[in-house]
């Protein structure tokens, strides 16, 4: 047998009728029903929707999750980057270093406090922010590293740091898609001067709607974030600045309370199916997710360099197992800054570019089955001995 070949009989495989979606919420809302809707209907009937007690007890754990004196939480991830960017002082003429392979909030968060988005590139093998492309980047105007942790992996934060602090730049990071994520023992959330992270259902750790956070351990930051969130007061109808409607409500507090329970556990399955993943797929031309050394990958996303990329959906979808390209198109090429209006400069995004031409997105979700998971290299495996 080759290495890496699914050990499973034909009578153990599953019903191919039945598809593998590249991400099911349901499933884990199923195994979370006894314990969401007493909560849920706990905070309906109390009549206190927004900036309760759910909000302030969340933002008290999941600042203890992420190691960290302070969370405040607010609407999205997006708005969690406006905030930060603006609380850090980034406005009009500044300009911030953002990889070029991101979702295109963390750049457009740039745009919306009035500065220019610079655009480096990543690493081939990390998928993350190149520190010396960032150090590359850095001109007399640039105020602030926006450094994401994607798919669930921790950028190189030691040398992103180091280029931070030989210019005094602030550095925003982007957990969006790293809840739980480590570098060098430390969870994301606590490395940079602020953290912003998305709770959009999808994500490791989700609401049933929109929501975001941000992190510190600088006081006066936080009361700086809590100020913009809340259209810029302190006390009630007393506005000091100019601020923003971007709380995160009563309702998702209180689940994302229940769901934080589950974190560790939802994370270790998701590391669980990518070890598989390793495994089943070596031998085979598809490029398997590096780990950075000393840190701890949550998979957000199990993605994969795949030759022939496209095809390999086609043929995967046609046997029911769900994949995804995320993202298809790099941020710089995005309409919005190809004659849409919106201003950036352009450091470097060669191998960005290339890699969105080849990465690709296995299912690894939680509540993935064994057999799922070894259907999944099959086809892939079938794939490419046809070939």
């Amino acid at each position: 047998m080759a290495e890496g070949a699914s050990t499973l009989s034909q009578g153990d495989r599953p019903d191919q009728t039945q598809p593998i979606p590249s991400e099911d919420l349901s499933r884990q809302f199923l195994e979370l029903r006894d314990e969401l809707m007493p909560v849920i209907e706990q905070v309906l009937a109390s009549g206190k929707y927004t900036m309760g007690p759910n909000l302030a007890a969340f933002e008290k754990e999941w600042a203890a999750y992420c190691g960290t004196d302070d969370a405040v939480g607010v609407s999205s991830g997006t708005a969690a980057l406006a905030l930060a960017f603006r609380a850090v002082g980034v406005g009009s003429g500044d300009e911030v270093i953002v990889p070029s392979m991101t979702y295109v909030a963390t750049a457009f968060a740039v745009n919306h406090v009035g500065a220019t988005p610079v655009f480096v590139d990543v690493d081939e093998e990390m998928f993350t922010l190149d520190p010396a492309e960032v150090a590359r980047a850095v001109s007399p105007r640039t105020k602030a590293i926006a450094p994401v942790h994607l798919y669930g992996q921790a950028v190189d934060h030691a040398a992103i740091r180091e280029v931070a602090d030989e210019h005094g730049l602030a550095i925003v990071e982007d957990a969006a898609q790293a809840h739980g994520a480590t570098f060098g023992g430390t969870r994301v959330g606590g490395l940079g001067d602020v953290a912003c992270f998305s709770f959009y259902p999808h994500k490791n750790l989700g609401t049933y709607g929109d929501g975001g956070a941000l992190t510190t351990n600088d006081a006066a930051l936080a009361e700086r974030l809590r100020v913009l969130r809340y259209v810029g007061q302190h006390t009630k109808h007393v506005h000091e600045v100019l601020g923003y409607q971007e709380r995160l409500d009563e309702l998702q507090a209180a689940i994302l309370r229940v769901r934080l329970q589950h974190l560790d556990d939802w994370n270790a399955s998701r590391q669980r199916w990518a070890n598989l993943y390793d495994e089943l797929l070596s031998g085979t031309p598809v490029v398997t997710p590096k780990r950075r050394p000393g840190c701890e990958h949550v998979y957000y996303m199990y993605t994969v360099l795949a030759p022939r990329r496209d095809e390999l959906r086609e043929h995967l979808e046609a046997r029911g197992i769900g994949s995804q390209v995320i993202y298809p198109t790099i941020v710089p090429d995005q309409p919005a800054y190809r004659g849409g209006g919106a201003e950036c400069r352009v450091v470097s995004d060669e191998r960005a570019r290339s890699l969105a031409d080849r990465i690709l997105s296995l299912p690894v979700f939680p509540e993935l089955r064994e057999d799922e998971a070894r259907a999944v290299a099959d086809a892939i495996r079938a794939f490419y001995a046809q070939s």
